[in-house]
């Protein structure tokens, strides 16, 4: 799984801060869960530092939602979990810790589609908190802004980066159609060397980190998909690659050898056991229905045009009421080194992206 490496980066630091909260258990402020009553959502809510996003079903009433809320101990919030509010716009909710030191600010919104069929890498925003780094985001064919994760604010814990520009994953100028994602794998310095992890590969993917959930595996905080209601027959897109000088191997040389990227997607079905898939099993899960993955990608600096088929598994068939309920998934995801999940690569490794599209099938 392309996305574990920037995952356990997150380790040394997410035992620092389980320990921190062994220590002072009343000094959080985190949103845990979400709830709301009624079979509205296509998918569990999605909860990141900053921002809960509920993906709601199309006939979904949402001018009267009550989200209900599980918070950390002994923590508060405003206004009060369980109120009622029109979410045709997003709101805005401040949780406060229980010894009252620390706040922290979550935007609560709904969302018809949380997968567009097309990208083009034209948007970014700055990480909300200190702008570190930069976010890509797209817009679904109903008008929503769906954000792409990728492993940024992993690296930013190393102490490596000084600007935007530093971080494993960036927008470029230069796309195949005005601009385009750019990702490369970056050395983590003494801090990940130091833990065997001395590569973080550039990537970017549908779906999000649950630091959380990274607390006692990294692997368990990378949550790929978001509800598609059709079924994808192709990726397309563009790419550029380079490759780094020098091939490592638990940090030495490998003559000879030469880094390569990774270009897929992921289509599964979600039930009872398996709302999401993660980095121990997005690649090898029995929900998955489909994959479309590169075989022939290589080094080039002219943009090159990938179309990728979907190839099913055997003996999957696929529900159409539940596909239209958001009872299947979609990830897509790229990585400027194959074995970035092991931190075997190339620090330099560069791949570009642009106009990304998801073909389906004219039938649900």
């Amino acid at each position: 799984m392309k996305v574990q490496s920037f995952v356990l980066c997150f380790l040394l630091t997410l035992l620092s801060v389980s320990c921190i909260r062994e220590e002072a258990p009343n000094a959080e402020a985190d949103i845990l869960s979400c709830t709301v009553d009624g079979d509205i959502l296509k998918a569990e809510p999605e909860i990141d530092n900053e921002s809960v996003t509920l993906t709601v079903k199309s006939d979904a009433d949402i001018t009267n939602l009550a989200p209900v809320f599980t918070l950390t101990p002994g923590a508060t919030i405003k206004p009060a979990s369980g109120t009622a509010f029109d979410f045709t716009t997003p709101r805005t909710y401040t949780v406060t810790s229980e010894d009252g030191h620390w706040t922290k600010t979550y935007t609560v919104r709904c969302i018809v589609s949380g997968v567009s069929t097309e990208y083009h890498f034209e948007h970014i925003t700055m990480e909300p908190k200190n702008e570190r780094y930069q976010i890509f985001y797209d817009f679904t064919s109903n008008g929503d802004s769906v954000t792409w994760a990728s492993g940024n604010a992993g690296f930013g814990l190393t102490g490596v980066p000084k600007t935007p520009l530093d971080y494993p994953t960036m927008q470029d100028d230069n796309g195949y159609v005005g601009k385009c994602a750019k990702l490369v794998t970056r050395s983590t310095g003494s801090f990940g060397s130091g833990f065997g992890m001395p590569i973080a590969a550039g990537n970017l993917f549908i779906g999000t980190f649950d630091l959380l959930n990274a607390i006692p595996d990294a692997r368990k905080g990378t949550r790929l998909g978001r509800p598609f209601d059709h079924v994808p027959t192709y990726l397309s897109g563009y790419y550029k690659y380079k490759a780094g000088e020098s091939y490592k191997v638990n940090g030495e040389e490998v003559k000879g050898k030469k880094d390569q990227c990774d270009i897929y997607a992921i289509f599964y079905e979600t039930d009872e056991n398996v709302k999401y898939l993660d980095g121990f099993n997005g690649l090898t899960s029995p929900n998955l229905i489909s994959v479309a993955r590169i075989s022939d990608q290589k080094e080039t600096d002219e943009w090159t045009r990938f179309y990728i088929p979907f190839v099913a598994k055997p003996g999957k068939v696929i529900d159409k009421d539940k596909l239209a309920k958001g009872g299947y998934q979609l990830s897509i995801v790229f990585s400027s080194s194959l074995k970035g999940d092991v931190f075997e690569g190339a620090e330099g490794s560069t791949l570009w992206i642009d106009e990304v599209e998801i073909i389906q099938s004219g039938e649900n």
